[in-house]
């Protein structure tokens, strides 16, 4: 196990720099999920901390050693590849021990971490399967197994469920949250799911266009986003966006928009007449009386939970609530928003205010 200093790096192709000063601390044991759209860099990052990619500018260390010029081979890490990149002709146990058999480890060894490998990832009756006689999932684990049997410092995991139907993924998700528990190895995963990014991950890191936007716990993220980009890219369904300004009426400050609607601030710097975006999370919006009357769209009911869309003038709402919801679209509804669940941007920057 080790510990990963990215320090300011810099990557370019040619004039074209994508990578500009990126810097994270990842401790020993941490499991760190870099997140972002596609492009954001995070996948270049990664490919820099294997060795696949040469650093531009900046260092990258592991347990302590500046790794810029070191091969990857002698990184001392495992990645484990959106493709399960399995050989066809080789079994499940071939597959796993194809590492030690190219490092000419003895074949007591190569079994006996074979096995243990296997066992970790309730593969043992596998073994002697091929890829082909094997689903996704099983497919995926044979990738995660030839991982572990080289006992890294580093795990890199590069999107690795990204080819899997949604009901996998999940159940992949706790697999490889239970993998880290079970092996205390630090892990750095890529993803452009900000779903699994929540619901796996010790710290994550949220890039855009080559940058680091925040570093967090996955709950501080979502409490408090530094800036637009971060409150809409983090929570699912995304948080509401709302334009407009600071306005007064009856003596009391109030969120204005810019097609009218009146909706209640938190105690905020923001002065009267400044332009800001109200941001909040459509689980933080409640239906009932009193509330803003605004006109539904449309209604989506899962089950367990509604979501119901609402529209005000040019201004969409988006509220996820308990209740089942008998209500149509052309009805209206009051949609109540407490100040406390409210975030306040400024609209020129986008930083949370």
């Amino acid at each position: 196990m080790a510990n990963v200093t990215i320090d300011n790096v810099i990557k370019r192709y040619g004039a074209a720099q994508v990578m500009h000063g990126v810097s994270v601390d990842i401790k020993d044991g941490e499991f760190v999920v870099l997140v972002g759209p596609s492009g954001c860099g995070k996948s270049t990052l990664l490919r820099m901390l294997a060795g696949l990619e040469e650093v531009s500018e900046g260092t990258i260390s592991i347990g302590g050693r500046v790794v810029n010029d070191v091969l990857p081979k002698e990184r001392d890490i495992a990645m484990v590849f959106q493709s399960y990149a399995l050989y066809p002709h080789k079994t499940v146990s071939q597959n796993i021990g194809f590492p030690l058999l190219m490092a000419k480890r003895s074949k007591a060894e190569i079994a006996e971490k074979v096995k243990s490998a296997a066992e970790i990832l309730d593969l043992t009756k596998y073994l002697d399967r091929y890829p082909k006689e094997l689903s996704g999932g099983q497919r995926q684990r044979v990738a995660m197994g030839r991982a572990i049997v080289r006992d890294p410092q580093v795990f890199l995991f590069d999107e690795p469920l990204s080819n899997l139907d949604a009901k996998l993924r999940v159940t992949m998700r706790i697999e490889i949250k239970e993998l880290h528990q079970r092996l205390g190895t630090t892990i750095v995963y890529v993803t452009h799911d900000q779903v699994e990014a929540m619901t796996m991950a010790d710290k994550i890191v949220v890039m855009r266009d080559g940058r680091v936007e925040q570093i967090g716990s996955p709950l501080d993220l979502y409490d408090n986003p530094v800036n637009t980009f971060v409150a809409g890219f983090i929570g699912s369904p995304s948080m509401n966006f709302v334009h407009g300004k600071i306005a007064s009426i009856g003596g009391s400050r109030v969120f204005q928009s810019d097609s009218g609607l009146n909706l209640p601030l938190p105690q905020t710097r923001a002065v009267e007449g400044q332009t800001v975006t109200f941001g909040v999370r459509p689980e933080c919006v409640r239906v009932g009386e009193g509330g803003v009357e605004m006109e539904i769209v449309a209604v989506e009911p899962t089950g367990s939970e509604t979501q119901i869309f609402a529209r005000s003038g040019s201004d969409l709402i988006d509220a996820l609530v308990k209740e089942r919801i008998s209500a149509r679209p052309g009805s209206k509804l009051g949609f109540v928003f407490d100040p406390e669940d409210v975030h306040l941007f400024d609209s020129k920057t986008g930083q949370h205010i």
